[in-house]
């Protein structure tokens, strides 16, 4: 899948009025989910999207001593974060990540829900894999 299509995609599944929110709401998305993986699943994960997509998983700064870990963050932190990154609500920002992440997971064939899915806590793993009509 191309960028373009991918941005596409997010923005029609999440009923965004422009390629900007849907560009917005993407790179705060895979930048929180980066945050909270292990590097090297980010890092795995991204070579498989288009490349402008996979560098949101690339870009997060890491603090001394949390480069391989993640960051430990319960299911309202995520999605605070992602809310804050995106500018929008909470609920819009859950219902949002969940289209990237399933948009994501089908441009890799499933295999960033392989890969992430395992990394994550159960509670945060079902919301944000559970797809953009649940």
């Amino acid at each position: 899948m191309q960028h373009d299509a991918f941005i596409g995609q997010v923005q029609a599944r999440a009923r965004l009025d422009s390629r900007g929110a849907a560009e917005r709401v993407t790179r705060a998305s895979l930048e929180t989910l980066a945050e909270r993986v292990p590097a090297s699943v980010a890092e795995k994960a991204a070579a498989q999207l288009p490349q402008e997509v996979g560098e949101h998983l690339r870009r997060v700064a890491y603090t001394p001593g949390e480069p391989y870990t993640g960051i430990r963050m319960d299911r309202e932190e995520f999605f605070n974060r992602v809310a804050e990154r995106a500018g929008t609500s909470y609920p819009k920002a859950i219902h949002e990540a969940r289209c990237v992440i399933e948009v994501a997971t089908e441009a890799t064939e499933g295999a960033l829900a392989t890969q992430i899915r395992p990394a994550l806590d159960d509670d945060l793993a079902e919301v944000l894999f559970a797809g953009s009509t649940d």
